[in-house]
Parts: structure tokens; sequence; C-alpha cells
């Protein structure tokens, strides 16, 4: 079966395609370092030839509010136009736990949009929820620091590893079409300050960490529960521990 993977040379996507891969699938990333650009359409039409499934794991350049919504508003747009020429039956998108609780954000409302699209576009498809990223602990915290303080809110976190996210994604690009959403977590929450504690700590980073109820995640007002995935979510083995242990 042929998978093109968007986004197939970063952290997930590059995960995804070797998986594929040595599952006997014909994966092939898609980016544009390959020739794809999903912003132009560059590429697209030829990438897409005979392929069934469409996973784009891929993430806008910017953050900045109109240029992250610009970026998933249009590329995913072209995206599905040039599968449902190419007849693709499956598109797959990697998403993030809570995003429909994080409006707040203009990376979330970004998100919704593209999520939107994908719901409203008649193409069967399978939407992957996944937590923060355990990799992620450090930028977390550059983006909730003032001075050489981190800033967070009083909340709960449930991060999970890039393999198993890419395992996951891996599992719902080569499985029937959910027209749905399928969530997938770590197996441990934290509070938010105590997650990324740990994450700086094993890299020696001096900044003091306080809760504070006022903080906000990407510009969203946190509850405590928000980041947190539903009683149906599949949870992943790897401990936040035990990978920053192999990480030393």
């Amino acid at each position: 079966m042929k998978v093109v993977v968007i986004g197939g040379t970063g952290l997930i996507g590059s995960k995804v395609v070797a998986r594929l891969g040595e599952h006997g699938h014909e994966a092939v990333a898609a980016a544009p370092n390959t020739g794809v650009n999903t912003l132009t359409g560059e590429g697209l039409a030829e990438v897409l030839q005979g392929a069934s499934v469409v996973v784009d794991v891929s993430n806008s350049p910017s953050f900045e509010d109109q240029a992250v919504m610009d970026f998933f508003r249009t590329s995913t747009t072209n995206l599905l136009k040039a599968e449902a020429d190419a007849d693709v039956t499956h598109h797959v998108a990697l998403s993030v736990v809570g995003t429909e609780r994080l409006q707040g954000s203009g990376y979330f409302r970004a998100k919704q949009v593209q999520e939107d699209l994908i719901m409203e576009s008649g193409m069967p498809y399978s939407i992957v929820h996944a937590t923060q990223f355990f990799e992620f602990a450090k930028g977390l915290a550059d983006g909730m620091t003032e001075g050489d303080t981190v800033r967070l809110p009083a909340a709960r976190i449930q991060p999970i590893v890039s393999d198993d996210v890419a395992a996951a994604v891996g599992r719902a690009s080569v499985g029937a079409p959910v027209n749905g959403v399928l969530e997938v977590a770590g197996p441990e929450a934290f509070r938010l300050e105590e997650f990324i504690r740990m994450g700086l700590t094993a890299t020696d980073d001096p900044r003091t960490l306080v809760t504070d109820p006022q903080a906000r995640y990407w510009g969203a007002e946190l509850q405590e529960n928000t980041l947190l995935p539903g009683p149906d979510a599949h949870i992943a083995e790897t401990r936040f521990a035990d990978w920053l242990a192999r990480q030393q």
C-alpha cells in the first residue's frame, strides 16, 4: 500500500515513514525539501499518484496567529482537493488532545479549522489527537518564561514520547477510516509544573518554576483537566522518567 506522509521529514513524519516501511508499505516522505509544497500545491499531484492513504503530520513554520491559520487552512484545502483528484481513500491527520477546549489560542483555532475542513470534506478520515510530546518540555518552558522564571498554569498534563505518537499514527494509517477522533496519551498524568521541572532538571536548566493561575498555555486559559485525554484514549507504555534516563 502506498502511503504519502506530508511532513514526512520531521520528528513524527520520519518515524511514521520508517515504521510503515518496516511493515512492507510504500511510505513516501513529502515535504518542501522533497519537492512537495502543500501551500503552493507544488508536487502534490505527482506524489499522490497511486496513493491509498495520505498522512498529514505537517506543522506551520510560524505560530503567529494569522500565519498559522493561513497555513492550516490553505495546506489542508489544497491537500484534500489533490487527494480527491487522485482517488485517495483515507486521510489521516495528527492533531492535539483538547484542541476544541483551547480555542483561546490562535494556534489551536487554526488546528480546529484544519479538523473541520477534514470532517466536512467527504473524504474518509481518521484524526489522531495526541497529548504533548516529552521532547517539547523545554519548548513549553521557553514559551512561558519571563526573565528567569517559568510561569505555568495550574493544570495537569499526560505527555507522550514521539515514538509512541508515530506508532499510533501508523496504526491509524493502515486501519480502516474511523471518521472520527482517536486519542493517544502517555501512561502518567503530571502537574504541568512537575512535568516541566523534570524536563529542565534533566538538562541542568536553572530557571525558576512557579504555578500561576493567570498563566496561559499558548494564549489559552486552562482548567485542571483541559489537556487530559478522555477515558477511551489509547495509553502508551513509555514513562517520562525512563525516557529522560535514556537521553542522559
